[in-house]
């Protein structure tokens, strides 16, 4: 039986399953250069972006990975997502992701999506652990994670992105 997806309310917003009537808004969240200014990912196409949202829904069947698509409650369109990944195979640990339409960023949106992972994180899957990494000069972000109680976890490196700190959070 398949576990329905858990979605998530805040005070302003739907964080919902990102499906394939979402493509537009994929593909621009995940091309745009301003939202990617600090990712190292490949040029996106049209294709691309399909093929996420058929990962998305992979990772998430094979309880691997869950992504939600940020919307307002005013409006079903994405405005952003923010994920859970890279689990642990203990499931005790789990890495944060984000990303955000800039029009939408600087009005705590993020932070209340945060909130609502975290929570859920902690509290209802029984994560111990939530990591994130950000690039060293993305101010925004780094931000937003120590005014939600992560600090830089010393001594650990991301072997893929020198420029990355990583960040950890314990329940």
């Amino acid at each position: 039986m398949a576990i329905p997806f858990p979605i998530l309310i805040t005070e302003r917003l739907n964080l919902r399953k990102i499906v394939p009537t979402d493509l537009e808004r994929v593909y621009f969240l995940r091309s745009n250069t301003d939202i990617n200014k600090y990712i190292k990912r490949p040029p996106q196409t049209w294709e691309t972006a399909i093929a996420h949202i058929q990962l998305l829904d992979d990772n998430l069947k094979s309880d691997i990975a869950i992504a939600w698509g940020i919307t307002t409650k005013e409006s079903n369109m994405l405005i952003g997502s923010i994920c859970l990944w890279n689990f642990s195979e203990d499931k005790k640990i789990a890495e944060v992701g984000y990303d955000l339409d800039p029009k939408f960023q600087g009005k705590g949106i993020m932070s209340e999506a945060l909130k609502a992972v975290l929570d859920y994180s902690f509290n209802q899957r029984g994560f111990e652990t939530i990591e994130a990494y950000t690039d060293y000069r993305n101010i925004p972000s780094k931000k937003l994670l120590k005014q939600h109680g992560f600090i830089p976890r010393e001594g650990k490196k991301d072997a893929d992105n020198q420029d990355n700190i990583i960040y950890y959070l314990n329940c």
